[in-house]
């Protein structure tokens, strides 16, 4: 089937680009550029969404622990961890970072959901991490201990953590909701939240003035194609697959990251960097060769 790895190719460009885009405008603070991205992906939802999660209603109601962990991990903490770590650090070790994702949510996916990888799945995830890794550093895997870090990265851990519990929490709750009211929903607790957070940085910090064709254009990106499109096409993936398999296709962002800064921001690609990306995409097609025993999880809702 390979629906659901179309759907994951669009998930890791559209990431691809929040990390671009978070980096190119990060002279926003980061509770503000989360809030707007957020604030702009709730109206962009609530057309489509509004009347499953009206229906559901109770069941958000009945299931709300379940719904304001994906809430706290998939879309505020993680969101504000990324923008907060581009803050401080580099694009780069942003993306060697979130490599780790995928590790950990095979990890967590081992111990929670009981899911069980053969030995080639295994072998493609630590192949994917290595090529991932190897493209960001340009070869220079020894010299990975060298490298400039800071408080950004020891941001990123909290991405990290909050994205590898998400995966997890979408395998084992998304299927007790509807997949846009659940969106919208979830959405809207976010803004709900971060709100009283971005006042107290803009009194902090000064208003920042948003009202630029570049930051326009770059929040609206933010708000409909990483918030909205990306999280409904990975929520969907994670159900068809596993956990394990749809999150080993986020090593192909630091590929994607270097092909978007190649063609928009006039980077060069090395021989080191494509031979990295063939090892990331020769271990992403291991992982996905075979099924792993996979959890059964009863769905109480229609789509």
């Amino acid at each position: 089937m390979i629906y659901p790895y179309i759907l994951l190719i669009f998930v890791v460009m559209f990431y691809a680009g929040n990390i671009l885009v978070g980096k190119a405008i990060n002279d926003i603070p980061p509770f503000t550029i989360t809030f707007l991205r957020l604030l702009i992906a709730f109206l962009v939802l609530f057309p489509i969404g509004f009347r499953s999660a009206w229906k559901y209603r109770k069941t958000f109601i009945e299931n709300n622990k379940p719904l304001f962990l994906l809430t706290l991990t998939g879309i505020t903490f993680f969101n504000t961890f990324i923008y907060g770590a581009l803050q401080f650090t580099t694009s780069t070790n942003v993306a060697v970072l979130e490599t780790i994702i995928p590790v950990m949510t095979v990890l967590l996916s081992a111990y929670l959901l009981k899911e069980r990888l053969k030995k080639i799945q295994w072998t493609g995830i630590l192949l994917s991490l290595i090529g991932a890794v190897w493209v960001v550093v340009d070869g220079r895997l020894l010299q990975l201990a060298t490298f400039d870090w800071n408080i950004g990265d020891a941001i990123m851990i909290g991405a990290i953590v909050s994205w590898a519990a998400y995966s997890i929490a979408v395998k084992k709750f998304m299927p007790l909701f509807p997949p846009y009211g659940a969106i919208l929903i979830m959405t809207g607790i976010s803004v709900i939240l971060l709100f009283p957070v971005v006042v107290l940085e803009w009194t902090l910090i000064n208003v920042p003035v948003l009202a630029t064709p570049n930051y326009i254009v770059s929040l609206l990106f933010l708000g409909i194609f990483p918030s909205c499109i990306a999280l409904i096409f990975y929520n969907r993936a994670v159900e068809l697959l596993s956990a394990s398999q749809a999150s080993v296709f986020l090593n192909f962002l630091p590929v994607v990251t270097m092909i978007g800064a190649y063609l928009w921001l006039g980077e060069t690609i090395t021989l080191v960097q494509i031979i990295g990306a063939v090892v990331v995409m020769t271990g992403v097609l291991l992982t996905i060769q075979v099924k792993g025993k996979k959890q059964e999880v009863s769905t109480n809702v229609a789509s």
